[in-house]
């Protein structure tokens, strides 16, 4: 019963995530059709924006975690050695861990 409740809790993650993923980049493309950045000044000004930094730091937590679901997922269907299944894992979660890292990162600068 709780690896139902387990899967169907990673099933409503994901679309949770893929629906906010997709509104924000209607979003982007939007704001980049409608006021497309002329100079390098404008671009930065819109990315240090609060609101925008903090809705890109949200797109990419909910990527990574999205990432992380269906990685899992996969690896746990197809990999049926424990020891190879938990290395592969833990492989998986310190690259996005890294990315995670890296976006966050590159928002701070962004916004300094």
């Amino acid at each position: 019963m709780s690896r139902k409740l387990s899967g169907f809790k990673a099933w409503v993650v994901q679309r949770v995530s893929a629906i906010y993923m997709g509104i924000y980049l209607v979003y982007v493309l939007q704001h980049f059709i409608l006021v497309p950045p002329v100079t390098y000044q404008d671009l930065t000004m819109w990315l240090a924006s609060p609101v925008v930094i903090i809705s890109m730091a949200l797109f990419f937590l909910l990527l990574l975690l999205h990432a992380w679901i269906g990685v899992r997922d996969v690896v746990i269907d197809y990999v049926h050695h424990l020891g190879l299944r938990l290395a592969v894992l833990a492989l998986i979660a310190v690259l996005l861990v890294g990315c995670g890292f890296s976006v966050l990162r590159s928002l701070i600068l962004v916004a300094t």
